[in-house]
């Protein structure tokens, strides 16, 4: 290699970064600036990846946790050779249309893994890029599975609460690849660190099991031979790594300002005669550049070593591997779900919501072998674990992670082991605690990843547990979030429906919500076409002439609605029952199939066990609606369901109301 001083290529990172952040006028110099020297040391001496293929599935992943700073990333990416990331990306740094935007967003192909910005979700997907990687490596063997998931990781990553549950739960699940760089520099937006913490970080780590180690983070041969150490030991690592915040930067090194301060070209010229950089804005110098793009090369004959072995694989195997690294179900993975649905329809039993959707996910286990599952704390009361062995700190090919208390870290977790690929990370817990997980199903539909996440006790129908646990917004809540998938199913047949379009959905994350309570069955078709599929449906058209009247249901109140119908057949009332499982994939449906489902010119009456928000496109403005006006009470489920007027009787009401109304 080019015995390029190593202090030379982390100025390289400097002054891209300064270059970049004073032409546009804004961004983050602290981390840059402050981690250029670790950076360099994690890239030139120890990162497995090949820039020229950037998917190589048994790559090193890097996460920038700390996303503000990105131009760290985007420095690194682009001086070591991958090719979306070029100079004039960099020099439109935050502008439209740049792949170097304002926090790292995800795009592998470019070396950007996930994206990160929120403080504290890069280190958690980190986590769960380790999970899948030991996971894997267990299933495929180390000759296909054997790399590390790095963290450049900041004060904020840490003091955040997410940070401690996926230091807790790597630590006793003895994640031994995953490896933190933690760029301690002191310092935060408002000031100094005191201000707020006085913590012993790596007392932190201790207790949680991992192994820790104290460095100059400007030391670079001191943090290469810690990255050393950290790979040797069995348990997760952290590396202290001391910097100074903003470091090249004379006037605003080492202070508050360095975190965001805007670069001026005194200042930019400053930093140039402070640390010996007489080069041109944006100009690397040649042997600079050389030895950068030497070190995106370091692997390359591990990369070719790895390719002969995958070469040599019997076909079998190489087709699991392809498959896996490519994102493909196994070939009929759902034949089970199909028959599942026929035998459901044929016995028509009722069935707690939750429990059937841990009856398919036992399925579904065994025929996607690379699924793995994990509740909260909730392995009894949501039945998803049946069929799986636990992942242990002793046993990394369990398929069934205990996570403890920590929602938050689960959907992260999910977030990082669909990233990483070859996994289907399926994450269970009750529909309230979804907002413990709120950032990472944004970032999972920000990131278009096939994420299935399942929440059960969907309603007032959890019964005495109270309002604390009835998710009356939720629903609202989840559907707001663009390129979410959200999926309601009515009962067993449509349970096993809404899993094969959420399995199926491989462009984005699905909610799949399930009842505590029983569902009666209403569908007596359990085979052909899957009918959820289109978001909705017909279930019951009037039988007493033209259609008068149209009731939408989803969930556990399409059996209110059918009842419904049955009370205003009896009166002579032309009533269809419409199941909506998903508003989503109903909106997707063309004008005519729309227009079919609502009934032109009918009473429209909506029942939900939850509030009216969102539903007014569906009914119109006047149209009734029968749910959740404020928030539930604790009780029996029938007694809360009639308390709330939840009811067939109450549905009949809001329809004679409006019949009445178009017939004076």
């Amino acid at each position: 290699m080019n015995m390029t001083d190593p202090r030379t290529m982390a100025n390289a990172i400097r002054f891209l970064s300064i270059d970049a952040i004073e032409r546009v006028g804004e961004g983050h110099p602290g981390t840059p600036l402050g981690s250029a020297d670790t950076a360099t040391a994690l890239f030139t001496c120890h990162l497995k990846f090949n820039p020229k293929d950037p998917l190589w599935f048994d790559r090193d992943r890097v996460v920038q946790s700390n996303g503000h700073g990105s131009m760290l990333l985007y420095s690194l990416l682009h001086l070591s050779g991958y090719e979306k990331i070029t100079l004039d990306d960099i020099k439109r740094f935050r502008e439209l249309g740049s792949h170097c935007e304002g926090h790292p967003e995800f795009d592998p192909t470019c070396g950007i893994e996930v994206t990160t910005g929120p403080l504290g979700q890069g280190i958690a997907n980190a986590a769960g890029m380790a999970l899948a990687e030991a996971f894997l490596g267990e299933w495929l063997g180390r000759d296909l599975v054997d790399h590390y998931t790095y963290a450049f990781v900041g004060d904020g990553c840490l003091q955040e609460g997410v940070g401690q549950e996926v230091i807790s739960l790597a630590g006793h699940l003895r994640l031994g690849k995953l490896v933190f760089l933690w760029d301690d520099n002191r310092m935060t937006d408002d000031g100094v660190i005191d201000l707020a913490l006085s913590d012993d970080m790596p007392a932190r780590f201790r207790l949680s099991g991992w192994h820790v180690q104290e460095v100059d983070g400007h030391d670079v041969d001191a943090v290469s031979a810690a990255i050393l150490l950290a790979k040797k030991d069995p348990r997760p690592s952290m590396i202290r790594c001391t910097t100074v915040i903003g470091r090249g930067l004379p006037e605003v090194e080492g202070t508050r300002a360095a975190h965001s301060a805007r670069i001026f070209r005194e200042g930019a010229e400053a930093a140039r005669r402070y640390l010996g950089w007489p080069h041109a804005p944006f100009e690397i110098p040649d042997d600079t550049l050389s030895a950068w793009r030497e070190a995106g090369r370091r692997s390359l004959p591990e990369y070719q070593a790895w390719q002969s072995r995958v070469d040599a694989l019997p076909p079998e195997k190489r087709r699991l591997l392809d498959r896996l690294r490519e994102g493909r179900l196994p070939e009929g993975w759902q034949e089970p779900l199909r028959s599942f649905r026929e035998r459901a329809a044929r016995e028509s039993s009722a069935e707690s919501g939750i429990k059937l959707s841990g009856d398919i996910v036992d399925i579904l286990a065994e025929a996607i072998p690379e699924l793995i599952s994990g509740a909260p704390d909730l392995e009894g009361a949501t039945k998803h674990k049946r069929a799986l062995a636990p992942f242990t700190a002793s046993d990394h090919g369990g398929r069934y992670v205990h996570y403890g208390i920590r929602e938050h870290a689960m959907g992260a977790m999910q977030n990082g082991m669909a990233a990483h690929g070859g996994v289907v990370p399926v994450g269970v817990t009750y529909l309230v605690f979804s907002d413990y997980m709120r950032p990472t199903l944004r970032l999972a539909a920000m990131m278009n990843l096939p994420v299935p996440f399942v929440f059960s006790h969907d309603s007032i129908g959890i019964g005495r547990n109270g309002p604390t646990h009835q998710p009356v917004e939720y629903l609202a809540s989840l559907r707001a979030i663009p390129n979410m998938l959200v999926l309601r199913p009515a009962d067993a047949v449509e349970a096993a429906e809404c899993w094969e379009i959420a399995l199926g959905n491989r462009g984005g994350p699905s909610s799949l919500i399930f009842a505590r309570q029983t569902l009666e069955p209403v569908r007596t078709d359990g085979s052909g076409e899957n009918r959820s599929r289109r978001g909705a449906y017909v279930l019951l058209e009037g039988e007493s002439g033209v259609r008068q009247v149209t009731i939408f249901a989803t969930g556990s109140e399409v059996g209110i609605a059918v009842e419904a119908r049955r009370q205003l057949e009896a009166e002579g009332i032309s009533t269809a029952v419409v199941s909506m499982p998903s508003w989503e994939l109903f909106d997707a449906q063309d004008e005519d199939f729309r227009k079919k489902v609502l009934g032109r010119g009918t009473v429209r009456v909506a029942v939900e066990a939850a509030v009216r928000l969102g539903w007014d496109r569906y009914i119109g403005e006047d149209g009734g609606f029968v749910g959740m006006s404020g928030f539930g009470a604790s009780g029996a489920e029938t007694d809360l369901y009639e308390h709330f007027g939840i009811t067939a009787g109450r549905v009949v009401e809001e329809v004679r109301k409006r019949l009445k109304g178009t017939s004076s």
